[in-house]
């Protein structure tokens, strides 16, 4: 363990590992993503999908192993007991940094299978990173806006049945969908002008994760809710790789996905009403839930 090396040196030692397991991984990763992409044969596809999450998980893992190398971060989680690799989760989580998403990565890596985030469509033109992410099976997603089919009301529905059909791949390999319920990184001036009336939180955004359910209907299994805490700040991505983070803390929840959950958020009036009171409700559950852990309790 080197985390006793001051942290104007692990800072640098640590991005320097990040740099080269990322170009490490990057190019077997490309490699497949171009066979796949060449090849449109349905088996090779699939084996190529189960070697390119692979590529995916040993990239964690090696983070994981220089996290643990470097900077000394204590991690406590409660409830990953009820998780299993072969279940389909969506997974929500409060976001307060970009660290979240390596804290999550952490936890979940061997667990459940390899995290992957709805990306707009518009991402699969980026350079290298598009390619990569389709050959992931990261779901693009097609959104309109309310504005945009009021003119164009032939395209009704289109964008669920368009995101459904790319989903369809994950009946056939368990899947982890992540989804940051705030849409945004929590800040102090964030909270007081969206006045939020969860003293820990943002408010959360429904309509979301309403259209992930929808788009994907009864392929998730569970609802796994995180909660996570930075008892002294809310780091950076430098604070942590730096060995500032001494400890963090993570509340998991393990919940079913019932058919009451499944609905058109858009058009249907009383689901969204009875959707946005179920999301709030895991809201003040969630605020409740930084407030013991705040609290040391």
């Amino acid at each position: 363990m080197l985390s006793f090396l001051p942290g104007f040196i692990k800072g640098p030692i640590g991005l320097v590992l990040y740099t080269i397991n990322t170009l490490c991984w990057f190019t077997p990763i490309m490699l497949l993503s171009v066979l796949k992409f060449i090849i449109p044969i349905s088996f090779w596809r699939q084996g190529c999908t189960y070697l390119l999450d692979a590529c995916a998980v040993a990239w964690i893992s090696v983070n994981n192993f220089n996290q643990r190398l470097l900077t000394g971060t204590q991690i406590s989680v409660e409830g990953l007991d009820k998780l299993v690799r072969k279940e389909w989760y969506l997974v929500m989580a409060n976001h307060q940094s970009w660290v979240d998403i390596l804290v999550l990565q952490r936890i979940f890596n061997h667990r459940i299978p390899f995290l992957k985030f709805f990306l707009k469509r518009e991402l699969i033109w980026v350079p290298f990173l598009g390619l990569a992410w389709w050959a992931l099976e990261f779901p693009f997603m097609r959104r309109y806006s309310r504005a945009f089919l009021e003119k164009h009301p032939q395209l009704k529905g289109k964008d669920i049945e368009a995101t459904r059909k790319a989903c369809e791949k994950f009946r056939f390999k368990p899947t982890s969908i992540m989804n940051f319920v705030e849409g945004t990184r929590f800040t102090d001036g964030k909270h007081a002008k969206q006045q939020s009336p969860y003293p820990h939180l943002l408010k959360p955004k429904a309509g979301g994760i309403a259209f992930v359910l929808s788009a994907m209907g009864t392929q998730l299994h569970k609802l796994v809710d995180v909660t996570i805490h930075y008892p002294k700040l809310r780091p950076t991505f430098w604070d942590f790789v730096s060995g500032k983070v001494k400890q963090i803390n993570v509340h998991v929840r393990v919940l079913p996905i019932t058919e009451q959950l499944i609905g058109d958020y858009q058009n249907d009036k009383a689901f969204q009403q009875r959707f946005q009171k179920w999301v709030n409700e895991m809201w003040e559950q969630k605020n409740l839930q930084l407030a013991k852990m705040e609290s040391g309790q």
